[in-house]
C-alpha cells in the first residue's frame, strides 16, 4: 500500500509531466483543477501574464449551498457549469485542460464533462 507521501510524490512528477506540455495562451487560457477530499477548485488562468481570470470552487456561497456534500462527483459537476458560465460571460469559449496531476476520473472527469455540456471546448 503506498503511503500518502508516496502518493504526493506521484502526483507531482505527473503535474511536472502535464505542465511541460500544458500553457494556456490569451487565445486559450489554462483551466486549472485541484481537489482535496472535502472540496475542489477550478480556475482558469492566463499563464502570459499569470492572471486568474474566473474561478469557481465548493468553498463559495453559491455553490455551498446548492450541493448536500461538496467532495462527490455532483459537487464538481455544479463547479464546472458554473465556470464555463463564468468563462462565457468572458468571452472565453476555449481552454486548455490542466488535470494538475490528479487522474483524469471520478470528480476531475466530471467537471471537465459539465464545463463541455455548459459551453467550454478543450
Amino acid at each position: 500500500m503506498n503511503s500518502s507521501k508516496e502518493r504526493r510524490v506521484a502526483r507531482k512528477k505527473r503535474q511536472s509531466r502535464v505542465r511541460q506540455r500544458v500553457t494556456g495562451s490569451v487565445e486559450r487560457p489554462r483551466l486549472c483543477v485541484f481537489r482535496s477530499t472535502k472540496h475542489i477548485y477550478a480556475q482558469i488562468i492566463e499563464d502570459v501574464t499569470g492572471k486568474t481570470l474566473v474561478s469557481a470552487s465548493t468553498v463559495v456561497k453559491g455553490t455551498e449551498d446548492s450541493v448536500k456534500y461538496s467532495g462527490n462527483a455532483e459537487a464538481a459537476k455544479v463547479v464546472g457549469k458554473q465556470l464555463a458560465e463564468k468563462a462565457l460571460a468572458k468571452d472565453i469559449k476555449q481552454v486548455v485542460f490542466d488535470r494538475n496531476g490528479f487522474l483524469y476520473h471520478g470528480r476531475i472527469k466530471a467537471l471537465a464533462d459539465a464545463a463541455r455540456e455548459a459551453g467550454l471546448t478543450f
